[in-house]
C-alpha cells in the first residue's frame, strides 16, 4: 500500500506498556496482591506472602511477570523498511494503523455528509494482552472488536501476527481488519446495530446467529467500500493489495476456522459468515463503492 504520504488520525489512544486491567497494581506487584486474599487464611500463607514480598522489593518480581521476551514487530512489506535513525518498528505497524484510521475518516466523512448527517468518527485505542472497555474486559485472544458502548475499536498490534498464520499476509490484510471493524463503528451510527441487537434478544439461537451473520458480512461491504474510494481518491493501493485484502476476508470465515479447530462445518453456528460470503460482501463493496449496495439483511432474506 501507498500509505507513508497519508493523514494521520489524532483519535488513536495508545494504552500499550500499561498494565493489564483488574489486577490491582502493575507488574509483579499487582499480582502479589490478587494473590494475597488467599495466603492470608493460613500461617504458612503469611510466611509465604512475607517471602514473596521481600522477594518482590529486591528485584525478584520476574518470578510473577516471567523473563521478558524478545519480541519482533511484524513487518507490513516493502515499504515497512526504513531508513536507520527513523520510528522503531513497532511504531511503524502504529503509524500505518493511524494513517488507515484517517483514511476512513475521510472516506466516511464525504459519505456522510453527502447524504446529509455528520460523522462521528470513532477512536482506536492500541493495547497489548488485555484491555477494558465498556464491553468489559477482554484478552488479545478476541481479536481486533468494536465497543459500541464507547465507540472505540481496540486493536491488539499482534494480530498482525495472527493474520499471517491464517495465510493472510500483507499491509492491505490489516487495513481490511481496521476498515471492518470501523464499518461497525458506521453501523452504530446509522442504528442498525441496535436493531440488529434488539432482533436477535427476541429470537432462537440459529435465527439470532444468522442475524450476527448480516452485520459482519455488511460490515465486510463497508470496508469494501472504503478500499474503493482509497483506491480512487488516494490511490492507496497497490498490485496485489485487493488479494491480500480478499485473502484476509476468506481466512476469517466461520467454515474456515472451524476447520482449523478441527471442527465439522456447521452452518446454523456462523457467527460471521463463510469465507465464501466475506469475500463476496468485501468485493462488493470494492467493485460499487456504493453503500446501498451493502444491504446484505434484504439480500440473505432473499428480498434483493
Amino acid at each position: 500500500m501507498r500509505w507513508r504520504q497519508g493523514r494521520r488520525s489524532s483519535n488513536v489512544e495508545d494504552r500499550r506498556g500499561q498494565s493489564s486491567p483488574g489486577m490491582g497494581g502493575s507488574g509483579g506487584l499487582g499480582n502479589l496482591l490478587a494473590l494475597a486474599p488467599l495466603l492470608l487464611r493460613s500461617k504458612t500463607g503469611w510466611l509465604i506472602l512475607a517471602l514473596l514480598a521481600a522477594f518482590y522489593l529486591f528485584g525478584g518480581d520476574r518470578l510473577f511477570d516471567g523473563a521478558p521476551q524478545q519480541t519482533q514487530p511484524p513487518a507490513l512489506g516493502p515499504e515497512q523498511q526504513g531508513q536507520p535513525g527513523t520510528r522503531a518498528p513497532g511504531d511503524e505497524v502504529a503509524d500505518f494503523v493511524s494513517v488507515v484510521l484517517a483514511n476512513t475518516e475521510d472516506t466516511w466523512g464525504k459519505l456522510f455528509q453527502t447524504a446529509g448527517s455528520r460523522y462521528v468518527p470513532p477512536k482506536l485505542v492500541l493495547y497489548d494482552d488485555a484491555v477494558r472497555s465498556a464491553c468489559g474486559l477482554n484478552t488479545a485472544a478476541v481479536g481486533p472488536f468494536y465497543c459500541p458502548g464507547d465507540n472505540k475499536v481496540y486493536l491488539d498490534l499482534s494480530f498482525l501476527g495472527d493474520l499471517r498464520q491464517l495465510g493472510a499476509p500483507g499491509d492491505f490484510a490489516f487495513a481490511y481488519v481496521i476498515a471492518h471493524e470501523v464499518g461497525h463503528h458506521v453501523q452504530n451510527l446509522l442504528g442498525t446495530s441496535q436493531k440488529v441487537q434488539a432482533a436477535r434478544m427476541q429470537s432462537d439461537k440459529v435465527t439470532a446467529n444468522r442475524l450476527s451473520v448480516m452485520l459482519e458480512l455488511q460490515a465486510d461491504c463497508f470496508a469494501g467500500v472504503w478500499a474503493f474510494y482509497a483506491h480512487r481518491d488516494q490511490q492507496m493501493l497497490e498490485p496485489g493489495d485487493l488479494e491480500e485484502g480478499l485473502a484476509a476476508a476468506a481466512a476469517v470465515g466461520d467454515d474456515r476456522l472451524q476447520r482449523r479447530s478441527g471442527r465439522a462445518v456447521s452452518p446454523d453456528a456462523f457467527t460471521h459468515g463463510s469465507a465464501e460470503q466475506r469475500v463476496y460482501w468485501f468485493k462488493r463493496g470494492f467493485t460499487t463503492g456504493d453503500v446501498k449496495q451493502c444491504n446484505t439483511f434484504a439480500a440473505l432474506a432473499g428480498k434483493q
